[in-house]
C-alpha cells in the first residue's frame, strides 16, 4: 500500500494538487468536524448547505460528488453517510471502508485522501484505524493519504516505522 499522511491543516492541504478527498461523515455530525469540518470552513459553508438542499443527512449508505471549486486543491470531493455513531466497532469500520474503495474505485479515483471513519469523532484510535487499514488486503494497491491530527500522527508513527523498514527489505 502506497500510505502517507497528511496533517489536519489546510495549509498542507494546499501544497500538492490530489486526486480525491473523501468525506465520511455520521448522521449526527453536525455541525461537521475533522476533515469534513475543515474543507466545509474552506469552502465558506457550501459543503452544508448543499448537503442540506439535497436533503442529505449523513444516513448510512449515502453518498455525493461534488465538485471542490477553486478554494481546495482536490479533483473531487465525495461524501459518504454512515449512518448512526452509536456502537460504532471495529467490524463497522471495516464494513464502511470497504465500501468506501468500492465506490471510490468505481469513480476511477486514482489517490484517495481520507480521515479514517470514525476519527473525527474519536470513536476508532488512529493506531486500532490504520492497523485495520493495513491488515486490509483490498486496499494493498490503493494509493491512500490519511488525514490525522498530531495526537494521531504519535499514535501511529511507531507503525509508519515498522512498515518502512519492512517494505525496505
Amino acid at each position: 500500500m502506497a500510505l502517507s499522511v497528511l496533517p489536519l491543516d489546510l495549509v498542507r492541504w494546499d501544497e500538492s494538487v490530489r486526486d480525491c478527498l473523501v468525506l465520511p461523515v455520521f448522521k449526527d455530525d453536525r455541525p461537521l468536524r475533522g476533515a469534513a469540518g475543515l474543507a466545509d470552513w474552506r469552502l465558506c459553508g457550501r459543503l452544508s448547505q448543499f448537503v442540506k438542499s439535497n436533503r442529505m443527512t449523513g444516513d448510512a449508505g449515502e453518498t455525493m460528488l461534488m465538485p471542490p471549486g477553486r478554494r481546495l486543491r482536490f479533483d473531487r470531493i465525495m461524501w459518504f453517510g454512515l449512518g448512526d455513531a452509536r456502537n460504532y466497532s471495529d467490524d463497522r469500520f471495516r464494513k464502511d471502508l470497504a465500501w468506501i474503495v468500492d465506490v471510490v474505485g468505481k469513480a476511477g479515483v486514482g489517490e484517495l485522501t481520507l480521515q479514517a471513519p470514525g476519527r473525527a469523532s474519536g470513536l476508532i484510535g488512529a493506531r486500532r484505524a490504520l492497523e485495520i487499514l493495513l491488515e486490509d488486503p483490498v486496499l494493498a494497491l490503493q494509493p491512500i493519504t490519511l488525514l490525522e491530527d498530531p495526537a494521531g500522527q504519535k499514535d501511529i508513527a511507531e507503525i509508519l516505522r515498522q512498515q518502512r523498514v519492512t517494505t525496505a527489505r
